[in-house]
């Protein structure tokens, strides 16, 4: 038996990694008679410490699932500590994140003597792809390759609705049949938010209509405020404007004059400056700065009408 401990900062996509590890646990036993689950605010560690320790009945083994672990600080720790430096073979115990910051010393000691999972998804979009066809993978609905393409593009950095909008497709196809794009649109509802450089990327290259779809998905899928959007759009073109007046001629170059810690970014940089030029950056500030009075009240415009304005006009700059 082991000790898994599961983080995440998704509280759903969480939940689910544990029900799914606790399934795979208990496999055709009796839940009911093997399963102690502690949750909430009462109980202490302890509690789970001596459930651990107690020898199963009726049963080949016991599962000990303690929830929002973060709660508790390395003072907490020492008798879940001992527990796992010297556990019961019958017991399997699972820890999963939330309520606070998982203390250093449990995850290393879960390290050395059992498997830690971050359950959160991948940033990257090609890494979202992956995930997301390892979990339909393991899943009964089977989904052509355009749908699968359809379904990563609807769900964007929302992740969490994949085993809600899996479980609808079950539930409604049944197993066994492959659904195509047609089959799965009606049940994937609106489309979620997108990466910041999804949006800079279509106004980078002049994608006027990409750029406004991205900028809707980040506002209303995404949930982000126009500040929020202001104050990345303002740091993209912070990073163009250092090179005005510099003659970056290599990667190297570009991370010198604008501080990137990243030469893919500093790169980027370049290559949108040179798109530019010295006029249009110039010109992108002054854009930026009048849609961030506007956004503060200098002019009565509704907030998605500024940014819209804001981002189709950058779109369109060109040397």
């Amino acid at each position: 038996m082991a000790t898994h401990l599961l983080t995440g900062d998704d509280e759903s996509i969480l939940r689910t990694a544990v029900a799914d590890l606790v399934h795979e646990l208990v496999g055709d036993g009796d839940r009911s008679m093997m399963v102690d689950d502690f949750e909430g605010e009462e109980y202490e560690l302890r509690s789970v410490v001596d459930a651990a320790q107690t020898p199963p009945f009726l049963t080949d083994k016991r599962v000990v699932v303690a929830r929002a672990a973060g709660r508790f600080n390395a003072a907490d720790l020492t008798p879940l500590l001992d527990y796992i430096d010297r556990p019961l073979e019958s017991t399997d115990l699972v820890l999963a994140g939330g309520g606070g910051k998982i203390a250093k010393k449990l995850t290393d000691a879960v390290k050395a003597a059992g498997t830690v999972v971050n359950t959160a998804p991948p940033t990257r979009a090609n890494d979202r792809r992956d995930w997301i066809v390892e979990h339909i993978a393991v899943s009964p609905v089977r989904l052509d390759r355009p749908a699968v393409a359809l379904l990563g593009e609807r769900l964007g950095e929302d992740m969490s609705r994949l085993d809600g909008i899996l479980h609808t497709l079950q539930s409604t196809f049944g197993e066994g049949r492959t659904l195509h794009p047609d089959d799965i649109e009606p049940f994937l509802g609106e489309a979620g938010g997108i990466p910041p450089w999804d949006l800079t990327d279509a106004i980078d290259r002049g994608d006027t209509t990409k750029a406004l779809d991205m900028l809707r998905r980040m506002t209303h899928g995404g949930g982000r405020h126009p500040l929020q959007i202001m104050s990345i759009l303002h740091g993209h073109y912070a990073a163009v404007a250092r090179l005005d007046g510099v003659d970056a001629r290599s990667e190297q170059d570009a991370q010198t004059a604008t501080g990137l810690k990243s030469g893919f970014r500093a790169k980027k940089a370049m290559e949108q400056y040179r798109r530019l030029g010295s006029a249009n950056a110039k010109r992108s500030f002054e854009l930026l700065a009048q849609a961030d009075l506007d956004l503060r009240g200098a002019r009565d415009l509704p907030d998605d009408v500024v940014m819209e304005v804001l981002v189709a006009r950058l779109s369109k700059f060109r040397r």
